[in-house]
């Protein structure tokens, strides 16, 4: 046996318990789970206004649309990027206690069984890194410089009297 045969030969069985174990049944339950619970429709961009039809490989990445209300303007985070950065634990302990500003329905996140979120937490981490940043969020009275959705509520007469 040649010398660079021998290494690979002794290295493989090292190398295969070093590699990080991505199950396939969790990734796709979490992939579903993605899909069906709308994560998408916000941290995705463009997912909702083209009826679902982005690559996965856009998916999570942020969004630059804020979402304008009285509590300021709420950017969708890069779920990549905060997934990547937490151990599973970590996104458990979060998931499980995270309070954001509208939209994001974090009691949802709450309210799911620590199996969903783990498929979750694997599906995200599985779709790889993305360095896409997002603008931060903005205090109440600051007008956004980007596209923005506005759910402040409109008064009734209110386009008449402008």
């Amino acid at each position: 046996m040649k010398p660079i045969s021998l290494l690979i030969a002794l290295a493989w069985p090292l190398a295969a318990q070093c590699a990080p174990e991505f199950d396939t049944k969790q990734i796709e339950r979490g992939r579903y789970l993605v899909r069906t619970t709308g994560c998408n429709d916000c941290h995705t961009p463009q997912y909702a206004q083209r009826g679902g039809n982005v690559a996965e490989k856009d998916w999570l990445i942020g969004d630059a649309m804020g979402w304008h209300g009285h509590w300021g303007t709420t950017y969708p985070t890069n779920l990549r990027k905060t997934v990547r950065a937490m151990t599973e634990q970590q996104w458990l302990e979060y998931a499980g206690s995270v309070k954001t500003r509208p939209p994001m329905p974090w009691f949802s996140l709450h309210a799911m069984e620590q199996g969903d979120l783990r498929a979750i937490y694997h599906f995200v981490r599985s779709l790889g890194d993305s360095g896409h940043a997002v603008p931060a969020a903005l205090p109440p009275g600051q007008k956004p410089a980007t596209p923005y959705v506005d759910l402040r509520p409109v008064m009734p007469g209110a386009a008449q009297r402008q």
